[in-house]
């Protein structure tokens, strides 16, 4: 259910328990975590996340979840899933970097890889994605992307989370995954 991805300098292959330590000190790390989901949680809440990685979405076979690594190391997390959202229907990506990695191209790499995988593979006319309206890194990166500002959902904390989405148009462009 989740392939082995590959783009110029990253691997996108399932999480193995080996990392465990790595995918929650991502989720940990403020820089990153505060844009996941409903933002920072405890470390046993991450841990018990990455645990339901293997008993629910790996033994259900529910959605591609991958960790991302960079010259052998763990750099991120990606996946592609149908969104939980009730007034988004169809698949958004979802994905993080270590700080350490930022402002080498690696997110606008992983970006454009899960957006390939999910026009390409999936065979998706649409891709989403949802993002806080104040992470502006990932907002600009998705734009490069040609992401399109779809929707605005306010939320009861009282930010705002901003709908982008890639619209497959005629044949697929670019450079497109490689599974294996």
């Amino acid at each position: 259910m989740t392939p082995e991805l590959r783009s110029e300098r990253l691997a996108l292959s399932a999480y193995a328990t080996a990392d465990e330590a790595d995918f929650v000190a991502l989720f940990q790390d403020e820089a990153v975590g505060r844009w996941f989901g409903d933002g920072m949680q405890s470390a046993a809440e991450d841990r018990a996340l990455f645990g339901r990685i293997f008993d629910l979405v790996y033994a259900e076979e529910r959605f591609p979840v991958w960790a991302v690594r960079h010259e052998g190391r763990y750099v991120g997390h990606a996946e592609i899933k149908p969104s939980p959202e009730t007034w988004l229907d169809g698949h958004e990506i979802v994905y993080g970097l270590t700080r350490q990695t930022w402002g080498l191209g690696l997110g606008t790499e992983l970006a454009r890889l899960l957006t390939s995988y999910g026009h390409e593979s999936l065979g998706l006319t649409e891709v989403h994605a949802t993002v806080d309206s104040e992470n502006t890194a990932s907002l600009a990166l998705l734009k490069r992307l040609g992401y399109t500002q779809a929707r605005e959902v306010p939320e009861e904390n009282g930010r705002t989370t901003l709908l982008l989405t890639s619209r497959l148009q005629g044949p697929p462009h670019g450079s497109s995954p490689r599974v294996g």
